[in-house]
């Protein structure tokens, strides 16, 4: 009888992939797995350039603090009057006071009105240093500083976004890992069976052909290997579609998907470890979550724009002084120029209703309690997921110890039984069944030590744990 594969169907998609799986040596290990998706995985380099994204958006808000240079001229082309007045002016924003420093020169020529008497000069021209600082609103906290704070912030957030991107990636692709390796132990245990059968059907054959055993015993065992030919064509596909989605993860140096090839299978269950997780701790888990640390970072944010809103309230008061000194020889303004001049000055203003303001206190007010909330509820649910995760690990390490007993005592009795047959006491049917059912159990054992795995790996990213993850670095 013809047997049936999809041995062609492996050998396109390895043709198709974009690396060669010739290239590929030793078994393939998590480690590797992690490395390749650290490195490459699209939803991870996303994140991170949403983090650069962030550090421009603050670098543009830190230009809210540049020296601004400007000139301003003016001459009259025509009429009584022929001044001529240029002015350049330095001024610099205060990074800890909602005031400003400046520094300022000016130099005219010609005549002016009465009513631009302050534009003539020396005709060196004149020199002025002055500052400007808030002493009510602006003082502790202003517009300026509090986009820059935020903009700081939403750096911040953008990296806790990205690690927590990077845990679900690597959770996923532990999952990819584990998914592949099982099936492709569970492909080998139904070979392994089919194998059996094939080597039996020889031995049968020749019982008959001496009239040791009736023809339909050869019957029955076609009929065996047909099914178990079944069994391995289903582990066949399902060991190809894993190397699929394993490639999402698994990627060569260029970032492109790259298909894992059979010969790289581990040769035994130890690849099912998983991921090591350090023992849970788990008042310690909340904070160590970057998606509670992002909400955290923005009750922050909220309150700074509470600061401000409360700080539009406040009236204003600004004091204001400058030095300036005309400096060469006298101009046609005369001699009253020439001494250094000071003054000073202030600027007082109360908001009598300032709805805006009041409406700004409500709102990051209301925002900061619903943030506290959401962060309530987080800390809760990571405590409790954290918890029931630890229970099922337990859970599932005992009964991936009862399945390998159950293996143990099943090949136990599958191989007396054929021992038994091979001797001519053993029922042909007993023995089917025997194999059968020690199939089974290794393929149960298989599938309770994949488990294990995956809830290790959901244990290290309920608790953020990078090493283990393959994030430390």
């Amino acid at each position: 009888m013809r047997r049936v594969s999809i041995a062609p169907v492996l050998a396109l998609m390895l043709a198709l992939a974009p690396v060669a799986a010739g290239a590929q040596v030793g078994p393939l290990t998590l480690d590797e797995v992690l490395r390749s998706s650290a490195r490459s995985a699209p939803q991870i380099v996303e994140a991170l350039a949403r983090v650069r994204q962030a550090e421009g958006k603050s670098l543009s808000a830190e230009g809210a603090f540049d020296t601004v240079f400007d000139v301003d001229g003016k001459s009259r082309l025509a009429g009584y009057y022929d001044g001529t007045v240029v002015e350049g002016r330095a001024t610099r924003p205060l990074t800890g006071n909602g005031g400003y420093v400046y520094g300022n020169y000016r130099a005219s020529r010609g005549t002016f009105p009465v009513y631009e008497d302050q534009a003539y000069t020396n005709r060196a021209g004149e020199a002025k240093v002055g500052a400007l600082f808030a002493l009510l609103r602006d003082r502790v906290i202003d517009e300026r500083r509090t986009r820059r704070n935020i903009a700081g912030t939403d750096i911040d957030v953008a990296r806790f976004e990205a690690q927590m991107v990077a845990i679900g990636v690597q959770r996923r692709a532990v999952d990819a890992y584990q998914a592949w390796v099982a099936a492709g132990l569970r492909l080998r245990a139904y070979r392994d069976l089919l194998d059996l059968a094939e080597r039996r059907r020889g031995a049968i054959g020749r019982l008959v052909t001496l009239g040791a055993r009736p023809a339909i015993l050869l019957t029955e065992n076609d009929q065996n290997l047909v099914r178990r030919r079944a069994l391995v064509v289903r582990a066949e596909q399902d060991f190809a579609s894993a190397a699929n989605a394993l490639s999402l993860y698994l990627r060569d140096g260029d970032g492109d998907p790259l298909l894992v090839s059979a010969e790289r299978l581990p040769g035994d269950t130890g690849a099912l470890a998983g991921v090591t997780v350090a023992p849970p701790r788990v008042a310690a888990a909340p904070v160590e979550r970057p998606d509670y640390r992002a909400i955290l970072t923005r009750i922050d944010q909220s309150t700074a724009r509470l600061m401000l809103a409360e700080n539009d309230l406040s009236p204003r008061l600004d004091l204001r002084g400058d030095v300036g000194k005309d400096i060469g020889a006298v101009g046609l303004g005369g001699p009253n120029r020439t001494p250094l001049e000071a003054t000073v000055g202030f600027r007082f203003s109360v908001p009598l209703q300032n709805r805006a303001a009041k409406g700004r206190v409500a709102e990051a007010r209301a925002e900061i309690d619903a943030l506290g909330q959401r962060s309530r509820f987080l800390r809760d649910q990571i405590a409790v997921e954290v918890d029931g995760i630890v229970i099922a690990v337990g859970a599932t390490e005992r009964l991936a110890a009862i399945a390998e007993e159950e293996r143990m005592l099943a090949e136990r009795l599958a191989a007396a039984e054929r021992r038994r047959f091979e001797l001519g006491s053993g029922d042909f049917f007993l023995v089917n069944q025997r194999e059968e059912t020690a199939t089974d159990a290794r393929v149960r054992l298989v599938d309770a030590q994949a488990r294990i795995a995956s809830a290790r790996a959901e244990l290290a990213a309920a608790t953020a744990d990078r090493r283990a993850l393959g994030l430390a670095d």
